[in-house]
């Protein structure tokens, strides 16, 4: 069983921290620039988002040393905000942005961004360990179309399905 759990354990780990094909981290990667308040303009279905709008992320610098990720958003259909703490840690050098992050105990996720406004940090690309996870964050509550456009050619060559992207809608405040 033990010989079992040595084999399973690092594959687990990998796995959640892995990168879609093709997807590779921002190199240059300024966690510093990056830290503060970013909006979800577009993100592909999964269920711990699924009925929210008004969606946005904080991320603050950690006394460890990694970041303190704060995700909230509004559901209709509850009247309500909801909101998620979670951290994230880089998964190699500080200087490459592909971190893994937990909101469940001790399990971690891949947090990659493929792309980034790397003159003002304005808006990011990001993947999860897989295709079935995409978002794209801005600084604001909207953006050029043709940013928009390019976040969708560039994931749709990385093999993402930008025919089920979801636009969230940002008409309400944060309380």
């Amino acid at each position: 069983m033990k010989k079992l759990l040595l084999i399973v354990i690092p594959f687990i780990v990998t796995a959640c921290t892995g990168k879609p094909e093709g997807v590779v981290a921002v190199t240059d990667f300024e966690l510093d620039r990056y830290l503060g308040k970013w909006y979800e303009i577009a993100r592909l279905d999964h269920s711990f988002e699924r009925g929210l709008n008004n969606i946005s992320a904080e991320y603050t610098l950690r006394d460890d040393g990694g970041v303190k990720v704060i995700n909230s958003g509004y559901s209709k259909e509850d009247n309500a905000w909801e909101q998620a703490e979670g951290k994230a840690y880089f998964v190699d050098s500080t200087d490459t942005g592909h971190l893994k992050v937990s909101f469940f105990g001790p399990f971690y996720g891949s947090y990659i961004i493929f792309e980034l406004d790397r003159k003002n940090y304005q808006h990011a690309f990001v993947s999860g360990p897989n295709t079935s996870y995409l978002w794209l964050l801005s600084r604001t509550r909207q953006v050029d179309q043709q940013v928009l456009d390019r976040f969708k050619k560039r994931s749709q060559e990385l093999g993402f399905d930008t025919g089920k992207l979801i636009y969230v809608e940002h008409d309400r405040t944060e309380k």
